[in-house]
């Protein structure tokens, strides 16, 4: 019977944890984010018609996670495999084995793995680590399991191996800016299939800001008549002063917010809402004026950037914020809830005679601090609906509320200093988790904010601060990517700024600093892009392009040129403005050129161009003043 599977699975136990971490000598494993231990196997486990599943029925979740293996296998081969009762396996080969067992020490989320020619057995302590151990599965299989039809000429093996995977971090997110430009519904359910296949497990959403309100609330109409909706967008960069002449808007209704929830949570993903406070409200003073500051008339706002409209302090406006939040806990049921609290300028604030008024009768030297007692009034209501709320960093200038976490994305600085004051931290700082910057040549990458963020970066990110102590780094919750979409405007955008960058995410707060290693990274990566483009996915292949520095002698009047290739291949150039190939100049050394020669490089692997090809002309310096 069942008892079978647990002495078998504890025979390989105690075998595994004498080999220790010798997963480096014993091959490479192409999955990420990579288990924190495992060792591969012997042979291989085939699936044909003759593999049966077994799950526990009197488990509802793990029977739902069986039957979604199941029925992914039938897509993509066309087998209906059954899936039986746990209680009637005796031990049979050619099975698949789904199964809760008390092991305290995978906690909430980590699983066990065993895979040998004649069975799979996949364990753990609660049904979200059976979830991440079949997204493992699907990676040890074919690239084409992730396919939406059937696929020939394909032999469905998974390699032996035997995995214990425990996530480092409890919050692994990823966000998405709504506000700025809306995302389908569709897309939103594709970017959680994809967090889900990462391993992520918190989707942060950001529903309002100063060009748009996204969300239905529906004891405040006019957030959704006026709030969601502007004249015209910006067009190329801020600073340009062109417009589209079009009017862009939209937002979601509550049935389908709940939707995405339910989505998510099938996912083991949990939805953190945004709603803005007290900046970014211009689309919210534009749909209520009183809640703002000024007699002037608002409009949301069609170009980028940090605007003057911010809430007041009215009992009246606190009434209107509780009633939305209301009715946001009733579509979301996660512990926190995201209250902006960044970007907030005081200008207005400063302004108002009612406003400099409340300071006075409060108390508050400032306008810092009426932000901290604007920002623990909204906690206290919170706390009183049994919720947590988390804030961008500026909610620690004025004093922090008492039982909030932090969203540290300034750097580092705040997200220590709220550790260090015993508040639980996310950290997403923007040097290094801020996926609305470019990963490329700015030539050659198509619009987006700027700054330099290739994958390497990301992949090196460590989200707790050696400047913390053992006991303060417990207040680390986790670290969560950003995805601002003021220059991502429609689904290609922005699947190009996430991926690959979201497995590098991955394998930083679910691997850990322990189990990282860059050159493994690399060598697993080609089959995870493999699986994007079956996916259709408009992944970046700047990680292909080959980097020129140039740096100019002024002594000698030439420019040192090198030639950096951030992957494995051969790296072909050309001088004469023809397009590099594989029968052009190998690179072996720096290149020292004259002024006004273009040198143009590509990476070539099996003589294919990886990527783009890359160039530029050496400009002389201008003279400093």
């Amino acid at each position: 019977m069942k008892h079978s599977v647990i002495l078998r699975l504890s025979l390989a136990l105690v075998l595994f944890s004498l080999c220790g971490n010798l997963s480096a000598q014993k091959g490479e494993l192409s999955v990420i984010p990579i288990p924190t231990e495992y060792e591969i196997g012997e042979g291989q486990f085939v699936i044909d018609e003759h593999t049966v599943l077994y799950a526990d029925p009197s488990e509802a979740e793990v029977t739902h996670i069986a039957e979604g293996f199941q029925q992914q296998l039938r897509m993509v081969t066309g087998m209906l495999l059954p899936v039986m009762p746990l209680e009637d396996f005796e031990d049979q080969q050619n099975t698949v084995v789904f199964q809760l067992m008390p092991y305290e020490e995978l906690g909430a989320e980590g699983y066990q793995l065993e895979v040998t020619p004649d069975h799979i057995l996949i364990q753990a302590n609660k049904p979200a680590g059976l979830f991440y151990a079949v997204q493992t599965l699907y990676q040890l299989l074919p690239p084409e399991v992730v396919e939406n039809e059937v696929v020939r000429a394909v032999n469905w093996v998974v390699p032996a191996v035997n995995i214990t995977d425990v996530p480092a971090y409890k919050w692994r997110g990823l966000h998405l800016d709504t506000g700025r430009h809306i995302s389908s519904i569709d897309f939103i359910k594709k970017y959680l299939d994809q967090m889900a296949a990462h391993k992520l497990n918190t989707f942060h959403w950001h529903l309002t800001e100063d060009q748009g309100w996204r969300l239905q609330i529906n004891k405040y109409p006019l957030l959704t008549e006026v709030g969601p909706y502007r004249d015209s967008t910006l067009v190329g960069h801020y600073g340009t002063g062109k417009y589209d002449g079009k009017r862009y808007g939209g937002y979601y209704t509550q049935d389908e917010a709940r939707e995405i929830v339910a989505y998510a949570k099938d996912r083991y993903i949990t939805v953190i809402p945004e709603i803005e406070m007290p900046g970014h409200a211009t689309a919210a003073v534009a749909s209520y004026p009183q809640l703002g500051n000024t007699d002037k008339p608002v409009k949301t706002v069609t170009t980028w950037g940090v605007f003057p409209d911010i809430f007041n302090v009215e009992e009246s406006t606190f009434d209107f914020l509780e009633d939305v939040l209301v009715e946001v806990l009733d579509i979301f049921p996660s512990k926190y809830i995201h209250i902006g609290g960044d970007e907030a300028p005081k200008d207005q604030w400063e302004d108002s005679e009612r406003i400099q008024f409340k300071i006075d009768s409060l108390g508050l030297k400032d306008e810092h601090e009426l932000q901290s007692y604007f920002i623990t009034r909204i906690e206290k209501f919170l706390n009183s609906k049994g919720r947590q709320i988390i804030g961008w960093d500026e909610i620690l200038e004025g004093g922090l509320a008492p039982n909030a976490a932090v969203m540290s994305w300034r750097g580092e600085e705040g997200g220590i200093a709220a550790a260090k004051d015993a508040h639980y931290v996310v950290m997403s700082p923007g040097s290094h988790l801020y996926f609305d910057h470019g990963q490329g040549d700015p030539d050659q990458e198509p619009l987006n904010i700027g700054g330099y963020l290739p994958l390497e970066k990301v992949y090196s990110y460590k989200p707790t601060p050696d400047a913390l102590s053992d006991e303060e780094a417990k207040y680390i919750m986790g670290a969560q990517a950003n995805v601002w979409t003021e220059y991502l405007p429609n689904s290609d955008s922005r699947e190009y700024m996430v991926f690959p960058r979201i497995s590098a995410l991955a394998e930083v707060v679910w691997s850990g600093e322990d189990h990282k290693d860059w050159e493994s990274f690399q060598k697993r990566i080609p089959q995870q892009l493999k699986r994007y483009e079956l996916q259709d996915i408009n992944y970046s292949s700047t990680i292909y392009n080959v980097e020129i520095r140039a740096k100019y002698d002024e002594k000698s009047k030439v420019f040192n040129v090198e030639l950096y290739p951030q992957w494995e291949g051969t790296v072909h150039y050309t001088l004469d403005g023809s397009t590099p190939t594989v029968a052009s100049h190998v690179y072996e050394k720096p290149l020292k050129l004259k002024a006004g020669t273009t040198v143009k490089a590509g990476l070539f692997a099996d003589s294919e161009l990886k990527g783009s090809i890359t160039s530029e002309t050496m400009t002389t310096p201008q003279p400093k003043n």
